[in-house]
């Protein structure tokens, strides 16, 4: 049986300067689709793989993994299954501000 869980807790409801989301999920191929931020998004993998799109670039994450987005570059990701995806999502922004561009 596949499970996803997604946490989004912005900065500003806290009183910090980052918003995360918390990823759990092992559904092969789940992700979000193409888009962007003004500000840069880090993303540490605990568990798991997804093959990133970073504007041109594409790479597969891994637990132990830490990739940077900086501000204003498209991208993307892909769940690689069936062993669940963990990650937590850094945005560099006290709430959520994302241009979808797919």
């Amino acid at each position: 049986m596949s499970t996803e869980t997604l946490e989004n807790v912005e900065g500003r409801d806290i009183g910090s300067g980052i918003s995360i989301i918390r990823e759990r999920t092992d559904v092969d191929g789940s992700g979000p689709r193409l888009h962007k931020h003004p500000y840069g998004e880090t993303f540490v993998i605990i568990h798991g793989r997804a093959r990133f799109t970073i504007g041109a670039a594409e790479r597969e994450g891994s637990a132990g993994d830490v990739l940077v987005v900086p501000a204003d570059t498209p991208h993307k990701f892909a769940v690689i299954g069936p062993e669940v995806y963990e990650a937590v999502h850094i945005h560099e922004s006290d709430h959520f501000i994302t241009e979808w561009l797919e």
